[in-house]
């Protein structure tokens, strides 16, 4: 439990502070919760119970458009996610997030979160921080969708995140791409 707790005070430090007592008050609000594969952190309609850091696994966010799942976000160990709309309003998600493979989740609830946000300015620098990072990258994304080619896409996550390609099935892949699962295969065979 202290080496868990250690990899997620090192991810809070990502804002550049070492404030020992702000880490150890963020870490203790948090509750460090195993989630199985296919396990839902929330369901499309249901209001979104957690904010959470991933120590290990990879969560899917994932909508369905005329019967079929299509991947949105990956969230990868290390990295914090949410619906994050529905928590913050406790409103119905307009997604599932669910575990793809066994994970490790440290979880906080709405009304802990506000108090940490209101009491403690590391968190609150961390949570910016945060935002401002996946802001950048929801609008980088967007623009690689209109402007780059499914291969090139594809070779941009070789350089960018090789973790992603290595971890997560090819089927989330296609869908997470905007392709088809018989595109993406003969995209990584042409690749190689």
């Amino acid at each position: 439990m202290e080496q868990a707790a250690a990899a997620f005070s090192n991810y809070l430090t990502t804002i550049g502070q070492t404030d020992t007592v702000g880490l150890e008050e963020i870490v203790g609000c948090f509750s460090r919760t195993p989630f199985k594969k296919n396990q839902f952190l929330v369901k499309e309609g249901a209001a979104c119970p957690y904010f959470c850091f991933l120590e290990s696994g990879i969560l899917q966010h994932a909508i369905t458009v005329d019967g079929i799942e299509k991947t949105t976000y990956l969230a990868l160990r290390n990295s914090a996610t949410s619906s994050l709309y529905s928590f913050l309003n406790q409103t119905p998600s307009r997604k599932d997030v669910k575990a793809i493979v066994d994970s490790v989740l440290w979880t906080i609830d709405l009304k802990t979160f506000k108090n940490l946000l209101m009491t403690n300015n590391l968190f609150k620098q961390f949570y910016y921080n945060l935002l401002e990072r996946q802001i950048c990258l929801i609008d980088d994304y967007r623009i690689d969708l209109l402007t780059m080619t499914p291969e090139e896409r594809y070779r941009k996550l070789l350089v960018t995140e090789p973790t992603l390609l290595q971890q997560v099935p090819l089927h989330y892949l296609a869908s997470f791409l905007g392709i088809s699962q018989r595109h993406m295969s003969r995209i990584r065979q042409n690749t190689k």
